[in-house]
């Protein structure tokens, strides 16, 4: 089940950032007292009672302007709105109610979303709470009253928050266990070109302009007689070519399609070769432990000699060193050069993702580990692994008992992984481990 989505909208400098900081519990977004400062995408999640969602902190709406960093940044948040399942419209009790907001009202209305109307900067509630009344006029509903800089009514918010997720919107989606896959990538990358061609239709529109595809599509592809859910990923229609702004604007798309996949493919451009905004988006799949294949794209656009591939793979596995375990294949969507053999990986992918390993099988891999390779010490303690057993799947997540979890160290976490697929390979999916305390007796 995939986590809700929850999207802090409105006006430039209402405290949207402050807010997020507030619910990420660390100071996230870039906070300045100057409108339209929130322009990287920042996302966080977060957990309140038994609920965990994804916190989207959008750029200010500023429902007539001209100027093009702050257009971009409606259409930013107008993407952010419609890939919500709750929609926090925060706005300003000391501004007071102005023509923008109701504007802004009007938009969120339009979205058919659950919107909870926050008024911020409310630092003494027996003093402002005559000023939230005001923000009835808006006709969203009770005005929650809080104030993001001093922690204040943030617990009430989330109890409205979560009420919202009582009765999910996606239950038909959650039923569904054809296997999905999320096609992510920076725009213009031919992500809508995979889908077509495998496909072999037209479905989904493609055009040389970068971000044609403006919403999240759901295409069913079958393969011998097995159904598939592809979720193609927005970029941004590109009117000028305001870097972070598309970056944010794709980003967005990207963290909630991830969130319902079990498997991401990251579709790279050949003839750009790997960039800092591909290793963005595939560390949005790691992050959550996804299975993960990246596909190098228009590969047959590229000048080739004997050692070009090799090359090639050892820019991208240097890139994204965090997720050695990746799959890579190099294809065409215009030639249809390997696409049935990116089938083959998505189908290892996801069988490897659900992989179970028996307990003594991993025991037994964990004794010959440490025989060969003592545990790490620290003033003469030394680690000490007890057991190790896989407690579920989608990642293939391991739990060790331990002696002390302060003479851990990554590296030999990382060593005892390298066993572990040794023996099981688990490509295309993270492994994760967690250490446990357990007291000699």
């Amino acid at each position: 089940m995939s986590k809700p989505v929850v999207a802090v909208v409105g006006r430039p400098n209402v405290g949207k950032s402050t807010l997020f900081n507030a619910l990420a519990g660390s100071r996230i977004s870039i906070v300045e007292d100057t409108p339209g400062v929130t322009r990287d995408r920042i996302y966080a999640e977060v957990s309140w009672l038994d609920y965990q969602f994804t916190l989207i902190d959008t750029g200010g709406i500023e429902p007539e302007s001209d100027d093009i960093i702050i257009s971009r940044m409606r259409e930013q948040a107008e993407t952010a709105i419609m890939t919500a399942d709750v929609i926090l419209f925060l706005v300003d009790v000391r501004q007071g109610l102005v023509d923008a907001d109701f504007k802004v009202a009007d938009m969120l209305r339009r979205s058919h979303r659950p919107v909870l109307l926050v008024v911020n900067k409310v630092d003494n509630f027996e003093k402002y709470m005559p000023d939230v009344y005001e923000f009835y006029n808006l006709g969203l509903g009770d005005p929650i009253p809080v104030s993001a800089q001093g922690k204040l009514g943030i617990g009430d918010m989330l109890d409205h928050v979560i009420e919202q997720f009582e009765t999910p919107a996606r239950e038909e989606e959650e039923e569904d266990e054809r296997p999905k896959i999320a096609v992510i990538g920076k725009p213009n990358a031919g992500k809508s070109s995979i889908i077509n061609k495998l496909l072999g239709e037209e479905r989904v529109i493609v055009s040389p302009v970068a971000g044609t595809t403006r919403d999240a599509i759901d295409t069913t592809v079958k393969r011998n007689g097995q159904e598939y859910i592809f979720i193609d990923t927005a970029g941004l229609r590109r009117k000028s070519k305001i870097k972070e702004e598309l970056e944010r604007y794709s980003i967005i798309r990207t963290v909630t399609a991830v969130e319902r996949c079990d498997v991401a493919v990251l579709i790279i451009d050949a003839t750009e070769g790997i960039t800092e905004q591909d290793a963005k988006i595939a560390g949005i799949a790691h992050e959550r432990g996804k299975g993960m294949i990246i596909a190098v794209n228009k590969w047959d656009l590229v000048e080739k000699d004997n050692t070009t591939m090799k090359k090639f793979t050892e820019k991208i596995r240097e890139k994204l060193s965090y997720m050695p375990y990746a799959e890579l294949i190099f294809l065409s969507a215009k030639t249809g050069q390997r696409l049935p053999k990116l089938f083959d990986m998505i189908d290892a992918v996801i069988e490897n993702c659900a992989l179970r390993v028996q307990t003594g099988v991993l025991n037994e891999i964990l004794t010959e580990a440490m025989a060969m390779k003592q545990p790490p010490s620290d003033k003469g303690k030394r680690l000490r692994i007890y057991y190790i057993t896989q407690v579920s799947v989608k990642p293939p997540t391991f739990v060790m008992f331990i002696n002390e979890k302060k003479l851990t160290h990554f590296s030999y976490t990382r060593y005892i992984e390298n066993q572990i697929r040794t023996t099981f390979g688990f490509r295309g999916t993270p492994i994760h481990f967690i250490y446990r305390e357990r007291k000699e007796k």
